[in-house]
């Protein structure tokens, strides 16, 4: 059942983790293979159903370790029709592994569950084209009638609420934040950004972010930042108006480099768990509302129990 659908715990304050780059530590650190970094192509057999667990439990017992709660994001970042038809599903076997995939969820939190370490389930939509450099771009309509596929499995799914990470632009940020209330789910938008602050699509982050607030009556629940090394947007914040209280979660890059670079990259830059967790911890000055933390690209648990530890004194 959808436990905290109708109220999000960490929006009432304290520390929430979640897992880091689920691609790069798959590929990087266990040796799978994910064609278009679909992690969820690993759900057709025992072998990637039983990596996935692990890999999960490797991030939960962490949260139950410092006893803070945990966000369970399910591994559909690319379980979207386009994506999924690259791969030969059909629509029944996407609707399928969407499912399967908040049902693993399901068992851990069951399992796991409790009162110092409560446990969030989100359904995860990533974007329809490259996360790093768009080559289309949707209107707000079209991107709420094909994000609405994952969103409504979510629902009948007994997600809490829909991430949607890696957002380049505001438009499809729009449609999807449409999508979930249209099912009643809770909405979480999280932007990706350039070295220079601003979104692929050139936009700064404050105007995407008032952009989607002013379309959708505020409807995102929070907003977020990932797929960034914080020094790609600490600069850019520096004397930030109050519109920063609105981003609650931080998913980072271990490494420095840019989105081409790291395109470009044959190896994987885990870059300083401890630097980065410092800068976690700098950045709370900045973000007051920040309650969600984890990882993105090259970050593994490590940085993850850094990131923790770093918060929490």
């Amino acid at each position: 059942m959808a436990k905290y659908r109708d109220r999000l715990p960490q929006l009432d304050g304290g520390l929430f983790l979640t897992d880091g780059g689920i691609e790069t530590t798959l590929i990087f650190h266990e040796g799978l293979e994910l064609p278009y970094f679909a992690a969820f192509h690993l759900l057709r057999h025992d072998a990637g159903q039983a990596a996935l667990d692990k890999y999960y439990r490797t991030y939960t017992a962490i949260a139950r370790k410092y006893s803070v709660g945990f966000v369970l994001e399910s591994a559909t970042w690319r379980a979207s029709i386009d994506w999924a038809e690259k791969l030969g599903y059909s629509r029944d076997e996407l609707a399928s592994a969407n499912r399967r995939a908040i049902a693993m969820l399901h068992e851990i939190r069951q399992e796991l569950d409790s009162e110092l370490t409560p446990m969030v389930i989100s359904g995860c939509i990533g974007p329809r084209g490259d996360g790093y450099n768009p080559a289309s771009f949707m209107s707000e309509t079209e991107a709420e009638n094909f994000h609405g596929f994952q969103a409504e499995i979510f629902a009948k799914a007994d997600a809490d609420m829909i991430s949607a990470m890696t957002m380049t632009y505001p438009e499809e940020a729009i449609g999807i934040v449409r999508a979930g209330q249209a099912v009643r789910l809770p909405v979480v938008i999280s932007f990706t950004v350039e070295t220079d602050g601003r979104l692929p699509n050139g936009q700064a982050l404050v105007d995407a972010i008032a952009q989607v607030d002013s379309a959708t009556g505020h409807g995102p629940v929070y907003y977020m930042i990932n797929c960034a090394h914080p020094s790609h947007f600490d600069h850019a914040l520096n004397g930030a108006g109050s519109w920063l209280s609105r981003i609650c979660g931080l998913r980072a890059n271990a490494s420095t480099k840019s989105h081409q670079e790291l395109d470009e990259a044959t190896s994987l830059d885990a870059g300083d768990p401890v630097d980065l967790a410092n800068r976690y911890r700098a950045l709370k000055s900045m973000f007051v509302n920040l309650t969600v933390a984890g990882g993105c690209c090259g970050t593994d648990h490590r940085h993850i129990e850094a990131i923790c530890r770093a918060l929490r004194s």
